[in-house]
């Protein structure tokens, strides 16, 4: 029988099993904040996946630093149109 490749979305699941310790140890709210860097990085597993990065956590942090990116463009989209209605 043939030897099955690991999927990403494991390769995450364990990269995250690791990171248990360091989780627990943050402080309660801190660690909403954790699951959702986690959360970012199953969003884009599928690109990831094609990506076929050596080393998980590259992927995995790029895809966590694209979903701030676009909650930063989207504040600020939301910041510009509060600017003008406060401007007319």
């Amino acid at each position: 029988m043939g030897r099955t490749n690991t999927t990403y979305r494991d390769l995450l699941r364990a990269m995250e099993s690791r990171w248990q310790e360091y989780r627990r140890a943050l402080r309660y709210d801190d660690q909403g904040v954790f699951d959702r860097l986690f959360e970012y990085a199953r969003a884009h597993a599928d690109a990831s996946g094609v990506q076929n990065h050596q080393f998980v956590e590259i992927p995995a942090l790029i895809s966590m630093l694209v979903e701030q990116q676009k909650q930063i463009e989207d504040l600020e989209d939301r910041l510009d149109h509060v600017e003008d209605d406060l401007n007319r």
